[in-house]
């Protein structure tokens, strides 16, 4: 053992490999706390160029269900329960679909069948948002409003958040745009946490007697669930930050929608429709406090969804 540690040594050079480790790991654990910093000033800006709105208005401007600028009265409830809503509608219905599509995708498709279409759903995340709310606006809504929210409204219409009209623009058809746009990274990531099961489960399960299905069931999704519920979490966070795609079909009315298919407005919606136009001040100060309160949301989403997948996982879970 001495004998081939010192035969690297003189072939490598001892003083020669530790360096470009000592750079490595000193290099990599700088970048590290620097996305940390990075994160950290970000917060601290939005909290002091916000300062002014939370100053005025204190907890108000998160529970006020009043956007005022003529009056000079900020609130910000309509916006958050328009964030959470539509990104829930679109979690929803996508991580069914999503979850679906990777196990077909990873255990029943034949390859000459998997690929090609795993390239065409991969492909969805290259359109840009503004092409969705395009297609959302003239194909999407109008189809919705004549056949699904149509259903929605005549079967189950007698409970209030199916209640209403169905305009074809509203927090639905804002849901079922970004399903489509989060579908992506679910259905990849989902896919390769499934592909990496390792054979030996499946071979297990099946010698013992059981079918494909309580194979994929028993124990490839158990086994894969803490990656699933990752890719899931990330889907959300796209859902939560979207903004040109929901502006155009959300129906842009600052005002806690009371029905799925109300019109309605996002965080990211309200700050890209209004903050060139906004003036020097309160109005400013009250947009940057939106921002702050949408890196909240997401800041806590991402940290529950930590312990969610440290809990699923466990101490001898796959990572």
């Amino acid at each position: 053992m001495t004998t081939a540690a010192s035969t690297a040594a003189a072939r490598f050079g001892r003083a020669a490999s530790r360096v470009p480790d000592l750079v490595f790991r000193s290099g990599s654990g700088v970048l590290a706390w620097a996305v940390v910093g990075i994160l950290g000033l970000l917060a601290v800006l939005l909290v002091l160029n916000s300062g002014e709105a939370l100053g005025k208005f204190g907890f108000s401007f998160v529970t006020g269900t009043t956007w005022d600028p003529i009056a000079a009265i900020y609130g910000a409830l309509p916006f958050i329960v328009g964030t959470i809503a539509s990104s829930l509608i679109a979690i929803i219905l996508a991580t069914p679909i999503g979850l679906l599509t990777a196990i077909f995708l990873a255990e029943l498709a034949p390859r000459r069948v998997a690929i090609p279409l795993t390239f065409t759903i991969e492909l969805l995340a290259a359109i840009p948002s503004v092409v969705f709310g395009l297609w959302g606006v003239f194909v999407l809504g109008p189809f919705l409003s004549k056949t699904v929210e149509a259903w929605l409204v005549s079967t189950l219409g007698w409970i209030p958040i199916f209640a209403g009209p169905p305009f074809g623009v509203g927090l639905f058809t804002a849901g079922v745009i970004l399903t489509l746009m989060i579908l992506p990274t679910i259905v990849a990531i989902s896919r390769d946490v499934i592909t990496a099961v390792p054979d030996s489960q499946r071979e297990a399960m099946l010698a013992l007697g059981a079918t494909r299905w309580e194979m994929i069931t028993k124990s490839v999704l158990p086994y894969a669930r803490s990656g699933i519920i990752g890719a899931v979490i990330l889907g959300l966070g796209r859902a939560l930050g979207e903004t040109m795609a929901v502006t155009m079909v959300i129906g842009n009315r600052p005002q806690v929608p009371q029905s799925i298919f109300d019109s309605s407005q996002t965080i990211a919606s309200q700050i890209a429709t209004t903050f060139n136009e906004a003036s020097v001040g309160l109005q400013t100060s009250a947009l940057i406090g939106l921002g702050l309160v949408l890196l909240v949301i997401t800041m806590t989403l991402n940290v529950i969804a930590r312990l969610l997948v440290w809990r699923v996982a466990g101490p001898q879970g796959p990572n």
